[in-house]
This record gives structure tokens, C-alpha cells and sequence, in this order.
């Protein structure tokens, strides 16, 4: 438990990635937790970040995240909230509808600073977007602007089912785009009637490996009930480790 209440200064070597989605309700949140788990695994001090979080309830007082609560029970190194999920919002709905309910703007830069501070304390942040990755923000911004603004490698989670294949590789698209690097992509079996997932699992594969170089990191199983250590167990955590290293070297 120290580890949890005690962080070090990693600033200077700490890595850290941006996990979107090819959609909402596809799994981001499990994958996360799988890889905050397969990085302390790895030896690593971990930590989670949740920037924007739209649905909340109180409980003692305290407003609760159950996306944000998983990721804090995943990782291995507890960010203050604050720096965790600075916008925490209490309507369940698209960022910016539940912002603008609440009187709230996000702000970026602010963003940025708190995962300046988060990356002092923990060896590796995963850093979970919202929704899929071009989610508005502002009027002007969306999340993607977030990841640029960020500077991170990006992890694509993709939910098999009907139509994966197009989404995934819009968002790859959308990714390269904004100049941001796929450092590899997760394929989450959410639906576990899904016909011919071998065959669209080996065609995102071929697509994402030829145009970005983007490995397929996992196949994360139907689980019930779901089990982040079990996933990250499916995960190529050195893979995806080397990956990142490399990319802060260069």
C-alpha cells in the first residue's frame, strides 16, 4: 500500500499514453485498467488519468465516477482527484451538453498542467479519453485537440462488433491526421455473438499494420465478470513499453 500513498519523483524518464475508442460503451475504461495492471505487472508505478468524466453521483459527500473509480482501483499509484479527473460533471451525456447543463468550459491548458503534475508522480500515466476521439469539447475544440495538446502516443481500443472494421480505421485515420503516433491497438471482444470476429480482428490487423505500423496489442476476451488482471494477461504490456520508450527517446 505505500507505493499507493507515497509516489516519487518521475518526471524526468515517466512515460505515459492516451487511450480513445472507436466509439462509447466499447470498453476504454477496462482496457485502461488491464494496462494499469500489466504496467505494475512490469514492476512499474502506475496512474490513471480520467481528464473528463460526465456522469457522477455523490456518496458521502463526494462525487464518484464509476469509470474513475475503476481506474483508481487498477492502479498502483492514487492521483489526488483533482489531478485524476479534472472535470468531473454530474450529468450523463456528451461532454459538452453536460458541461454547458453544469456552467462549465473546459479548458485545455489546464488539462495539460494537471498531467504535467501526474507524470511527477508515477513512473507510467494512462491517460483515458472520453467517448470515442473526435468528442466535442467547445464550440472549437474536441478530444482530439486534447491529445494533441497532450503530445501522447495513442492505444486505439476497438469493440468487435458489426461495423468495426469502418470505425477503426476512420479513427486510426482521424489519429495519423493530427499527427499523433498509433502506438498500437487493442481488440475488445464486447460482444460475444459476433460472427466472424477472427476474420475482422485479422483485417483491422492488415489495414492498421500497413498504413501506421500499429501492432495489435491483444485480443481482450468476453469476460464475465470483467477482470482487468485476467485481460492484462492477454496484453503485450513489453511490446507496447518498448514502443513508448522508443518514442520518448526519439
Amino acid at each position: 500500500m505505500s507505493s499507493r500513498m507515497s509516489p516519487i519523483t518521475y518526471a524526468d524518464d515517466a512515460l505515459s499514453l492516451f487511450v480513445t475508442g472507436t466509439d462509447t460503451e466499447i470498453g476504454k475504461t477496462f482496457v485502461s485498467s488491464a494496462l494499469l495492471r500489466g504496467f505494475a505487472r512490469e514492476g512499474l508505478q502506475a496512474a490513471a488519468m480520467k481528464p473528463i468524466a460526465a456522469g457522477a453521483a455523490e456518496v458521502n459527500g463526494v462525487l464518484h465516477n464509476e469509470d474513475a473509480d475503476q481506474l483508481d482501483a487498477a492502479s498502483s499509484v492514487l492521483l489526488p482527484p483533482a489531478l485524476r479527473t479534472p472535470y468531473l460533471l454530474k450529468e450523463p451525456a456528451a461532454p459538452h451538453i453536460a458541461a454547458a447543463l453544469e456552467n462549465v468550459t473546459f479548458d485545455i491548458g489546464h488539462i495539460v498542467s494537471c498531467h504535467q503534475q501526474a507524470v511527477k508522480l508515477a513512473e507510467i500515466v494512462v491517460v483515458e479519453g472520453v467517448g470515442g476521439f473526435r468528442v466535442p469539447l467547445t464550440a472549437t475544440q474536441d478530444t482530439a485537440d486534447l491529445a494533441v495538446a497532450l503530445k501522447l502516443p495513442v492505444v486505439l481500443v476497438v469493440g468487435m462488433r458489426l461495423g468495426c472494421i469502418s470505425h477503426a480505421l476512420l479513427t486510426a485515420e482521424a489519429i495519423a491526421a493530427r499527427g499523433l503516433t498509433l502506438a498500437g491497438w487493442v481488440a475488445n471482444r464486447i460482444d460475444p455473438d459476433m460472427t466472424f470476429p477472427d476474420e475482422n480482428i485479422a483485417s483491422i490487423r492488415a489495414h492498421l499494420a500497413q498504413a501506421y505500423d500499429a501492432p495489435l496489442l491483444g485480443i481482450v476476451p468476453h469476460l464475465s465478470p470483467i477482470s482487468p488482471e485476467l485481460a492484462a494477461q492477454q496484453l503485450d504490456i513489453q511490446r507496447l513499453l518498448q514502443t513508448l520508450r522508443r518514442l520518448r527517446a526519439a
